[in-house]
């Protein structure tokens, strides 16, 4: 069944350096003043990546996220799309596509002001898939980068932040937001991405002074108190699935 994204219903907005996002169920920020999308860490066609090395997942990743982002832009009409850097998963992602992924996401590019953040996997902009590649993007009070640094009114992704809640005689791990109102972490977008636990020092490091966590889940975002959060068992690594 395909992935679609709700009409926000909620008032939940968070502020970065003054600007105001309404964070999104599926994982993405909206920027209503800008009228810009903003989404981190497709990895498209991490599942060929896999099976290059011989580790056999469905061929369906790159599809299910495309699908995520269509709803998300015909839900909104944005003007603008960042994606946060780690759109592709390898350096030769592009050679893998479908060719109907490959239609679906030039179509994507002619409809939108397409912005290519690059990230660690992906350094060069796809320039023949449309859209424009930028290292840093800078706009007004924020500046969008793939890999967080600790600059005020940055938003960044890279990390995969993944929420470890404990509550009502259960667990539960969800991607989140996490923020301290100065700097923004945005959680991955695509379907095979793992993620890092927030109580893990490569993402607490970015928070010293205190942080809000707003994890994701059917198709809404919900404030998680800190009280709620819990580690991995496996505290101060990174898992396996976020590191591929």
């Amino acid at each position: 069944m395909p992935v679609t994204a709700e009409k926000p219903s909620s008032e939940l907005y968070l502020s970065v350096a003054g600007a105001l996002f309404l964070p999104l169920g599926p994982g993405a920020l909206w920027w209503g003043q800008e009228r810009t999308l903003v989404v981190s860490d497709l990895h498209l066609e991490k599942g060929s990546s896999y099976a290059q090395r011989g580790q056999f997942l469905p061929p369906y990743d790159t599809s299910a996220t495309l699908n995520i982002v269509e709803s998300l832009v015909d839900m909104l009409s944005p003007r603008r799309v960042i994606s946060l850097g780690d759109s592709f998963h390898d350096r030769q992602s592009e050679e893998r596509l479908d060719p109907s992924d490959r239609e679906r996401i030039r179509y994507l590019t002619r409809q939108t002001d397409w912005i290519w953040v690059e990230g660690n996997h992906d350094p060069d902009p796809p320039a023949h898939l449309g859209g424009t590649g930028h290292k840093t993007l800078r706009m007004g009070s924020c500046v969008f980068r793939h890999e967080p640094t600790g600059e005020a009114g940055e938003i960044s992704g890279h990390l995969h932040p993944v929420a470890k809640i404990s509550g009502r005689g259960r667990t539960l791990r969800r991607k989140c937001f996490v923020t301290d109102g100065s700097r923004l972490i945005m959680p991955s977008l695509g379907t095979f991405t793992g993620g890092l636990n927030i109580l893990d020092e490569a993402v607490e490091m970015h928070f010293r002074e205190g942080r809000m966590v707003f994890a994701v889940s059917d198709e809404r975002v919900h404030f998680v108190d800190r009280g709620m959060l819990i580690p991995d068992r496996s505290t101060g690594r990174m898992s396996a699935a976020w590191r591929l």
